[in-house]
């Protein structure tokens, strides 16, 4: 089960973003997450006459690693840990480890 899912809302701990907040907008792959408005760049774009592309620099998001963000706590307003637990039903679900609060309910 992955700690960190889709929609989640994360803080960014090192890089040149640390602090900030953003939403994950997919799992690149195990280990990376593509946030919104998080680690942009700069890329040089060739237009595409055929794909309707227009050529420039443009702005994007890319991937950053797993184990540089951390799920945004509401209670506290800061990024903090998580662990899964099973329910007594059966079911995996994540909480918090700072106060045991479960994330999905």
């Amino acid at each position: 089960m992955n700690k960190i899912r889709k929609g989640d809302e994360v803080v960014v701990l090192t890089g040149k973003d640390r602090g900030r907040r953003g939403a994950v907008l997919r799992r690149i792959s195990d280990e990376r997450l593509l946030v919104e408005g998080v680690n942009r760049v700069k890329k040089h774009m060739r237009p595409n006459p055929l794909k309707g592309e227009v050529g420039g620099i443009i702005e994007k998001e890319m991937p950053i690693h797993v184990s540089n963000v951390a799920l945004l706590n509401p209670a506290t307003q800061k990024g903090d840990r998580v662990g899964v637990k099973v329910l007594e039903d059966g079911r995996k679900v994540r909480f918090f480890k700072s106060n045991g609060e479960m994330v999905d309910a």
